[in-house]
């Protein structure tokens, strides 16, 4: 990991509680940066499922800080996940903006890459992405639980993006379950890409935030936003060519018509509807992401971003009024069509240990699972003879084996990437099922 250390913008450090009347240590930037890039937070197979992505964030803190339990904002960049990285210069700019406030920063590097320029390749690009996402937000769980190197306050952790990152936190914070998407991709490679929550690494910690930050960014739905679901922030251009402010169809610079969305004008629509407050602020006439760019006009845009987000940050840490209020009328009509949401999910369980079993007990271990290469399968009685089956979810068997021994190792070989069965059969004709997962 490699360190950077740029100047300190002002000498004083202030405690997290609140000392003024608007945002105590907030106030005002009065911090430098300190920037630690390359930290790795978790790994997966990529999006051709023929190797393994491994998962880095830049992690940005206030110089000099003595505050044991800072708020987090993790940021990811655009790039119709395609392109990009932690480093761009949007996120980086919001990052290094925030931390001078006194709050620490994540800039991510999250999958990318399609199998198809359509809402079939697409869709699943999304939802890895957002695995990855959750892997991060775990990951500052992990570390508080352990180290705590990094000294967040896990009770406020905001996710936010630019464009594809703007996707990946909406999805984060409001697709909940998993038919919800099988419109667009089916229960069985959602299963196998490793349901909504994926196994990017850091399993079984909490994925709770507090906050979502929506820059130029939809939904997929706009009624996947619930009664008694967060409050978010929005900011979008109302002349938004790539994403739409209302509704319609996602068009990156390249030209590919990837599938219809909701913009962040519809989720205000949503959200009011629904009684879930949402901090809007249209740019009026302004295009894509105005505020990504090094000119007078551009940074203007991102001036008015880090004011308004921030007034969003103050209300959610509990802070009674905020310094700035910028939120102006939105633009036009949302047309909110009929829409009604599913309600059944099939979530896979999660255990650090391995997947637990769900019928007789002839398995006395079986890790690790998730594996990349190979599970060890060991017998609760070691000295039966077992027949050792694996199926893929429509039940095809895809690999047959008879053990006598009372460990057996199940490699990965041929295999796919994705969910399996393990299914073991003794003599006296009893079987154990369990889940088991190969990255």
């Amino acid at each position: 990991m490699k360190k950077i250390y740029l100047s300190i913008a002002a000498a004083l450090v202030m405690s997290n509680a609140a000392t003024a009347q608007c945002g105590g240590r907030f106030d005002v930037d009065q911090f430098g940066v300190t920037a630690t890039t390359g930290i790795v937070y978790g790994s997966n197979i990529n999006s051709s499922a023929n190797g393994t992505t491994t998962l880095t964030l830049d992690f940005y803190e206030p110089t000099g800080d003595v505050s044991t339990a800072r708020p987090l904002i993790i940021w990811a960049h655009g790039g119709s996940f395609l392109s990009g990285s932690s480093v761009d210069a949007d996120v980086d700019t919001l990052c290094h903006r925030f931390t001078k406030k006194g709050y620490a920063c994540a800039s991510i590097n999250y999958r990318e890459g399609v199998t198809s320029f359509d809402s079939l390749g697409f869709i699943p690009s999304l939802i890895r992405a957002v695995q990855d996402m959750k892997a991060a937000v775990r990951f500052f769980y992990k570390d508080k639980l352990t180290s705590n190197t990094y000294k967040i306050d896990t009770n406020n952790i905001f996710i936010g993006g630019s464009s594809a990152g703007s996707f990946m936190a909406l999805h984060y914070a409001y697709l909940k379950r998993s038919c919800q998407v099988t419109s667009y991709i089916s229960q069985h490679e959602l299963d196998s890409l490793g349901g909504l929550s994926g196994y990017s690494g850091n399993q079984c910690y909490s994925e709770k935030i507090n906050g979502v930050i929506d820059l130029c960014g939809a939904l997929g739905k706009y009624g996947w936003l619930e009664a008694g679901d967060l409050p978010l922030c929005s900011m979008h251009g109302n002349a938004d060519n790539t994403v739409n402010y209302s509704r319609g169809e996602v068009l990156p610079s390249y030209g590919i018509h990837i599938l219809f969305a909701d913009g962040s004008r519809m989720i205000k629509a949503q959200a009011a509807a629904v009684g879930v407050s949402d901090n809007f602020y249209t740019w009026y006439g302004a295009d894509h992401v105005p505020y990504a760019g090094p000119s007078a006009t551009q940074m203007k845009y991102m001036d008015t971003t880090v004011k308004f987000v921030h007034d969003y940050l103050l209300q959610r840490l509990g802070y009674t009024c905020t310094p700035s209020q910028l939120a102006n009328t939105p633009y036009g009509t949302a047309n909110l069509y009929s829409f009604t949401n599913c309600s059944t999910n099939s979530p896979l369980s999660c255990s650090i240990t391995g997947i637990k079993n769900i019928s007789a007990n002839l398995l006395q271990e079986v890790y690790p699972n998730p594996s990349e290469n190979e599970i060890k399968v060991v017998f609760a009685n070691s000295e039966d003879t077992h027949t050792v089956q694996v199926t893929d979810l429509s039940g095809r068997i895809v690999k047959s084996v008879v053990v006598t021994q009372g460990v057996y190792t199940l490699e990965k070989s041929n295999l796919n990437p994705g969910v399996y069965f393990l299914k073991v059969f003794n003599k006296q004709g009893e079987a154990s099922i369990q889940k088991i997962i190969f990255y």
